[in-house]
């Protein structure tokens, strides 16, 4: 197995972490203190109002936007087989529920809530409400899912509540390992327990562990060789968090005192920004296009300047192949999630296909995320899903373009014009009283009326017999303008 180094860049403002692989940026995330992720946060809420035609509710924990509750989320729910209570007969408009955030505020839509509450610990997730003991279907091996399976109900007291699942982390877990888990888990539960008795909804009960902490429990493996700290408060304090709750990490752990900022050093920054960009260029010439919506992602593959040295069908399986590792690295780079549709670039041969869609589900396998991939459709696309928990590394950097409203592009000189000349003509017939009109636009817009288009607003002046001045507004875009009544 390839190295893999970890590197940790905490500021009092924001925490960013590269993941990288034999010096090649993996992963990115990010977590600023201003907009701190909620994901695993438990609450005490209140129903602000049940919603019996989407079989959801809305729940006031706390937050700007009340949280989304669907029916299917409701732990009590899940003990029926069939015959499924309506949300209206479960909870009623202010009740009371302790719920789990389990996808964050993503564009115009709420937190959402599950009343099943689930605690991730190092090796284990403990699951008050329930009973089973389970294994992450990542580990594939049956004999070791047995051996897990076993050793942990060996463990497990009879006597008290709550099931466990296995985490794919916990593969060479010593049975130590796992009653220290098990031990710092039921604590946790009972902390929120007490602490929910005594508090008043909306309330938090408690918060999920930082970026930085989260990545100690659930980032490191076996394979990785470093993790490297650039703040040395925030390096010992991970360093007594490690000893506590994962205890095989904190020999990894490494104070970066490097003059050059560690980010620097190792060209992360430029990843981010390349990571941000619409076009990801590939090393045979190809590139990739890819596009985030609300509804979802669309990737293409181009050949661009690849060329191959034998034929054009050779050169577009190359191609393919190539592009089939960049998009499972920028899916994970980028935090992509919903509904991804890649068009590969059209290949006849079967067997080229099955052999690009197989490297592409390899390439996929190393995410930690959960995915479905589907086969090629008739179309030639790839239909997949990818887990969206939190927002993708563009929203959380980026913002919507306040001049393109996010389209991507700019409404053109002249077709502004021609608003402006129809916006005139309006207010002449509504406001004919009026002595002048005057324009207050771009200087592009201003430029092409005295130039090309003089003649147009010249026709447009005698025919509403007022004239017609320009002004230029140097902080107004392109498709910003306004016509005044003098």
């Amino acid at each position: 197995m390839s190295a893999e180094d970890i590197l940790i860049n905490i500021t009092p403002q924001e925490t960013r972490v590269a993941v990288l692989l034999t010096g090649v940026v993996q992963e990115l995330h990010v977590e600023r203190t201003a907009t701190r992720g909620l994901v695993g946060n438990v609450y005490v809420g209140r129903v602000a109002r049940v919603l019996p035609g989407m079989q959801s509710a809305f729940i006031d924990i706390g937050l700007e936007r009340a949280a989304f509750l669907h029916v299917a989320d409701i732990w009590e729910t899940r003990q029926y087989v069939s015959d499924k209570p309506p949300i209206e007969r479960l909870i009623h408009e202010g009740d009371a529920l302790v719920v789990q955030v389990i996808k964050d505020a993503i564009g115009t839509k709420g937190a959402r809530l599950s009343t099943q509450i689930s605690l991730a610990g190092r090796n284990l997730v403990f699951l008050p409400q329930e009973s089973h003991i389970g294994v992450s279907q990542r580990i594939e091996d049956e004999t070791e899912r047995a051996q897990l399976r076993e050793l942990l109900t060996r463990l497990v007291s009879a006597d008290e509540p709550g099931g466990f699942i296995v985490r794919t982390s916990a593969e060479d877990a010593s049975a130590g390992d796992l009653s220290n888990d098990i031990e710092y888990l039921r604590k946790r539960w009972a902390q929120i327990r007490s602490t929910g008795t005594q508090s008043t909804p909306p309330a938090l009960l408690y918060q999920e562990l930082s970026l930085a902490q989260r990545v100690l429990r659930d980032l490191v493996t076996e394979q990785t060789e470093s993790v490297q700290i650039d703040s040395r408060e925030n390096f010992c304090a991970l360093q007594s968090f490690a000893a506590q709750f994962v205890p095989g990490v904190e020999s990894k752990l490494l104070h970066y005192t490097g003059e050059r900022p560690l980010f620097d050093l190792h060209l992360i920054d430029e990843e981010i920004e390349k990571a941000l960009a619409r076009r990801v260029d590939l090393k045979s010439g190809g590139y990739l296009v890819i596009d985030q919506t609300e509804a979802m992602t669309t990737v293409d593959v181009n050949t661009g300047a690849f060329v191959g040295t034998r034929n054009f069908d050779d050169t577009i399986f190359k191609t393919n192949l190539e592009a089939a590792h960049a998009i499972a690295r920028q899916l994970r780079l980028r935090n992509l999630g919903g509904i991804i549709v890649v068009d590969f670039i059209d290949m006849g041969n079967s067997a080229h296909r099955d052999a690009v869609l197989s490297e592409f589900r390899r390439a996929l396998a190393r995410d930690r995320t959960r995915m479905t991939v589907s086969e090629f459709t008739q179309l030639g696309l790839v239909e997949m899903t990818r887990k969206r928990t939190r927002e993708s590394l563009a929203h959380v950097l980026c913002e919507p373009c306040p001049v393109c409203s996010s389209r991507g592009e700019l409404k053109t000189a002249r077709t502004v014009c021609y608003e402006i000349l129809r916006e005139i003509l309006r207010e002449a017939r509504q406001f004919g009283d009026a002595r002048e009109f005057r324009i207050l636009g771009s200087q592009k817009v201003i430029d092409l009326f005295l130039e090309e288009e003089s003649q147009s607003l010249a026709m447009l002046s005698d025919f509403i017999g007022k004239p017609i001045s320009m002004q230029v507004e140097t902080l107004y875009h392109q498709e910003q303008y306004d016509v005044v009544l003098i």
